[in-house]
């Protein structure tokens, strides 16, 4: 029982962080006439908070060694509360962005802490049951973003889209001082990686800005520019990271198995959840013409379809080999993306709902067997950069494989003219294509029950 208590209040800052990434993105338009901006300029709210999540993230891991998760954990609930705050209040769309990097920075934080915390409070008998309940929360956040913001525009003013994080943070704080165990830093005298953290974390805000440059009408020059900067500083990193003893993520981790086909699943997966996430609402908005409390309701079978695969894989994941319930997962959401590349107006919705659902059951048999199959393997003072890593990887994918297919679906409505539902449905023959990339990396994981 303290066990389930102490996964519900680390939860709460996860479901914070990763519904902030989406809650935003209904209420573009509102956002645009109340700052009278434009809706690219209104986008930054959302990349900023993007780009400040992959900069904070990479740092989780060291934080949690040199102060121990749960202070690090605390510190980053009470910062996004804080920020969350000023974001309600902010009076011009500068500031505005300002206050979404701090929420950003403060949110990447929590999702590995933890994640980290868990693992070590769960050990490795009771990880795979634990992380099929709460990894859930990830997979039901971006179908909740848009159905809360929705929800949220219909009966209040914009502010609340960020008023919202205030009860739930205070009271994961409360709830976090009573019922998370104090730990002890793993390695309290461990020096900061301040080379590894220049090249990292911009490396990787530098290319995620310029993918998103792309697709967003920015200066071909510039995005160029920046990912090509982005790709050059990540490879320095590499290089230095497999050199030093001690860097802000270790790149040798990759190396080893099962992490190296773990992380290209949940690379994949984020790209194949988030950018979905991404594409749908953006075509029931403009393309169907759905108003926004309809278009949270059409993606609400996912959310139904993670919930109802977490339950199964809670019963199985101790049973059956992580291969085994990744594939079947990874066919669950091939399937489901099958039907979202034929796209248009002859498209029931019931066959739009029986997709996301089997997309949503897919994706629940994919993330908890790879994290519990991961997090089994490590010491548990590897768990804080592991967690790190990993969640590094899931949100890479997700803003990476959003911002490549924002710029697949700019081509082809250019292509395709005023067929905009055929524009949407060539889009997703790539999504369909990052499942089938999934499954080769799903065809090296175990295909033994872990022990």
């Amino acid at each position: 029982m303290n066990l389930w208590r102490t996964a519900f209040v680390l939860v709460l800052g996860t479901f914070m962080a990763t519904l902030d990434s989406t809650i935003v993105s209904v209420g573009v338009e509102t956002l645009a006439q109340r700052f009278d901006a434009s809706v690219t300029e209104v986008q930054w709210v959302t990349t900023a908070y993007l780009l400040a999540v992959v900069t904070a993230v990479p740092a989780s891991g060291w934080l949690a060694a040199r102060f121990g998760g749960r202070r690090t954990w605390l510190t980053a609930v009470v910062g996004f509360v804080l920020a969350s705050l000023l974001c309600g209040l902010a009076s011009s769309l500068p500031m505005l962005v300002a206050f979404r990097v701090l929420q950003g920075l403060a949110g990447g934080l929590l999702p590995p802490t933890g994640q980290a915390l868990l693992a070590r409070a769960a050990g490795p008998e009771r990880i795979g049951r634990l992380i099929s309940v709460v990894g859930v929360v990830p997979l039901l956040s971006p179908v909740l973003g848009p159905l809360a913001s929705g929800a949220i525009l219909t009966v209040a003013d914009w502010p609340w889209l960020f008023y919202v994080n205030l009860p739930v943070g205070v009271i994961a704080v409360l709830l976090g001082l009573r019922y998370v165990a104090a730990d002890q830093p793993a390695d309290p005298r461990e020096p900061f990686d301040f080379r590894g953290a220049a090249l990292l974390s911009p490396g990787l805000a530098a290319m995620v800005f310029g993918l998103t440059g792309f697709s967003d009408g920015y200066p071909k020059w510039l995005s160029s520019a920046a990912v090509a900067v982005g790709l050059l500083m990540l490879a320095a990193f590499v290089r230095h990271g497999a050199k030093v003893r001690a860097p802000l993520l270790d790149p040798r981790l990759f190396t080893r198995p099962p992490f190296g086909a773990a992380a290209l699943a949940l690379v994949v997966l984020g790209a194949s959840v988030f950018g979905t996430m991404f594409l749908l609402p953006l075509y029931l908005r403009r393309g169907a013409g759905s108003g926004a409390w309809d278009t949270g309701l059409l993606l609400v079978p996912q959310g139904i379809g993670a919930a109802a695969g977490s339950v199964l894989v809670h019963r199985l994941v101790d049973r059956m080999a992580p291969r085994t319930l990744v594939v079947s997962g990874i066919g669950l959401a091939a399937l489901g993306t099958a039907a979202l590349t034929q796209l248009g107006p002859g498209l029931p919705d019931a066959v739009l709902a029986i997709s996301l659902l089997l997309r949503g059951f897919g994706a629940a048999m994919i993330s908890a067997p790879v994290l519990a199959l991961v997090y089994r393997s490590l010491e548990k003072t590897q768990l804080p950069k592991a967690a790190g890593a990993l969640n590094l990887l899931n949100t890479l994918g997700g803003s990476v494989g959003t911002a490549v297919l924002a710029l697949v679906l700019h081509h082809r409505l250019a292509a395709r003219g005023t067929e905009v539902a055929a524009a949407f449905a060539d889009t997703f023959w790539w999504v369909l294509g990052l499942v089938v990339v999934a499954a080769a990396g799903a065809a090296k994981l175990p295909k033994e029950r872990s022990r």
